[in-house]
């Protein structure tokens, strides 16, 4: 009986402490990053479903720029290759992998929509502004779920690097957490604008698109 009362001290004595230096917060900050990161990771692969059938679909007018339809055609293919599992939270070159491929892809689609502008036919194809309103709407989706993911793992880091809960933090290896931090970090996260009422502007010019080899 006395062994069986110390056993019910200690399992309080042990709740208390946990509950008092963030153990708890931990586990429910940490349930949303993953939700959250599991929302970019699903906005993102509604962004590459809608790629075939907007390249199928430009492919149909006569003299479209094939480097443009080639950068964006291997962009895709190269974000997709990028593998992420529950450990890439956790590790900031796979996370810095992934985001610069995002990234790509997103440069590499924005030159899409605005070099579609020299092609009235384009203008003129309700697929394709079907396609265009898709697209943006899904650049719009991803960017509030990417403000969600930092929110969250803003909450969670500042969690694991104050005190007392850092002790907790470094008892339990709870490391702090990668996020969308990088130079351009803006215009990756801007979604495309195209004004179909104005007139275009000279293309610029493009870098030779990378080998498929040198994607991987």
């Amino acid at each position: 009986m006395f062994n069986r009362g110390r056993r019910l001290w200690a399992v309080l004595v042990l709740s208390l402490f946990l509950g008092g230096c963030g153990y708890n917060d931990f586990q429910r900050l940490d349930e949303e990053v993953k939700a959250s990161w599991s929302e970019v990771l699903n906005q993102y692969q509604r962004r590459a479903d809608l790629i075939p059938n907007l390249v199928n679909t430009v492919k149909g007018e006569a003299g479209f720029e094939q480097e443009t339809l080639t950068r964006v055609i291997e962009a895709r293919a190269k974000a997709s290759s990028v593998q992420v599992t529950p450990e890439t939270l956790n590790n900031p070159e796979a996370f810095s992998r992934f985001q610069q491929a995002q990234g790509e892809l997103t440069g590499a689609l924005s030159r899409l929509l605005v070099v579609s502008e020299q092609y009235p036919n384009l203008k003129a194809n309700q697929a394709f502004q079907d396609l265009r309103v898709q697209l943006e709407g899904t650049e719009n989706r991803i960017t509030v779920a990417r403000n969600r993911y930092i929110k969250s793992v803003k909450d969670y880091n500042v969690l694991a690097r104050q005190f007392p809960t850092v002790m907790t933090a470094k008892f339990f290896g709870y490391d702090v957490k990668p996020s969308f931090t990088v130079e351009n970090e803006a215009t990756i996260s801007k979604p495309p604008s195209v004004n179909f009422g104005a007139p275009a502007a000279p293309a610029p010019s493009l870098p030779a698109a990378p080998a498929a080899s040198a994607a991987r």
